[in-house]
């Protein structure tokens, strides 16, 4: 158990975390860069959909998660301020309104499924079911809930602070209980 000082306390604040912000519609992206320019770095994983127009087909990219951009950024009073100061942010996810961190291992297995190009469709938020890990191959590490869907292994990867998911069909990876 640490004692509080002022020593133990610049130490807590110098660990970076992820936190889940909150962004008025349609503002993600605008919001994503706007943060980056002020030096923190922010996570807005996007996909790419066709839509269609009465006169035109067109590729666009959409947020995975609408109405969120994610922050790695300190817990400390200022750089709170500067998030919450940036036009078309709500606010951050979590109890109060300080935000609750998000484990790192959740955002990398977000990332790991979208630098792979691992076919993936959004999800329903689960409580239930049990948890894994995939061994082996390009999402080995990735954690999640294995469900049965029409006989075919799926995997739900999940950011638990935001209650988003996306599932991945895992047929042909090897798996093992967390």
């Amino acid at each position: 158990m640490l004692n509080w000082s002022p020593i133990n306390e610049a130490v807590a604040l110098a660990q970076a975390n992820w936190y889940a912000v909150r962004t008025r519609s349609r503002h993600e992206k605008k919001v994503a860069d706007e943060i980056q320019e002020k030096g923190i770095a922010s996570f807005l994983p996007l996909v790419t959909r066709i839509h269609n127009w009465s006169d035109r087909r067109k590729k666009v990219e959409m947020p995975l998660f609408p109405g969120y951009v994610f922050v790695h950024t300190y817990s400390s009073p200022e750089n709170r301020l500067s998030v919450l100061r940036t036009p078309g942010v709500a606010g951050f996810v979590g109890s109060q309104g300080y935000g609750t961190p998000i484990p790192e291992k959740q955002i990398e297995d977000i990332r790991l499924i979208l630098d792979n190009n691992v076919a993936f469709e959004p999800y329903p938020f689960l409580h239930i079911n049990q948890r894994v890990r995939i061994r082996g191959g390009s999402l080995d590490g990735v954690e999640g809930t294995l469900i049965a869907k029409n006989s075919d292994r799926s995997l739900v990867v999940s950011i638990e602070l935001i209650q988003r998911s996306v599932l991945v069909r895992v047929t042909g990876y090897e798996l093992e209980k967390v």
